[in-house]
């Protein structure tokens, strides 16, 4: 495969087929990487139960790529939720790879989307939104201390 080759799927899509580790970096083809999450969206509770497991493996970047699913694919009320969960994951991906300056970014955009949502009548699934932003914020704060 030559630099301007790309990975596609079926219907010649641009997709990465080469595995990747815990953090979503690319490891050279025919490395084992952990195993790749589905690109079809869950069903909210499913999503967040299945990113919850994710993170709790330290899998923030898998994590990220569940919730985008959903945001994908949620009604449009809810994108602020889905996309702002799916940036804390980002975040926090960005915060383990030594990134602090990605972290912080990503947190303050999660941060905008979430309060805004907060503000809505949208369902949180059971989330307290508050809750996950100052648990995120610990994180990004304890691997990138300022």
């Amino acid at each position: 495969m030559t630099t301007t080759d790309r990975d596609r799927d079926d219907d010649g899509r641009a997709k990465q087929a080469r595995p990747r580790d815990a953090l979503g970096r690319p490891l050279p083809y025919g490395a084992v990487g952990v195993e790749p999450v589905s690109e079809e969206p869950l069903p909210p509770l499913e999503t967040l139960t299945a990113a919850r497991a994710l993170l709790d493996d330290g899998r923030p970047f898998s994590a990220h790529e569940v919730l985008e699913a959903r945001w994908k694919d949620c009604p449009e009320p809810e994108r602020p939720l889905w996309q702002g969960l799916a940036q804390l994951c980002v975040g926090v991906t960005h915060a383990r790879r030594g990134n602090p300056t990605g972290a912080r970014r990503l947190l303050d955009r999660a941060t905008s989307h979430l309060t805004a949502y907060a503000g809505t009548s949208g369902p949180t699934y059971g989330l307290d939104l508050d809750e996950v932003l100052d648990g995120a914020r610990r994180c990004v704060e304890t691997a990138v201390p300022e």
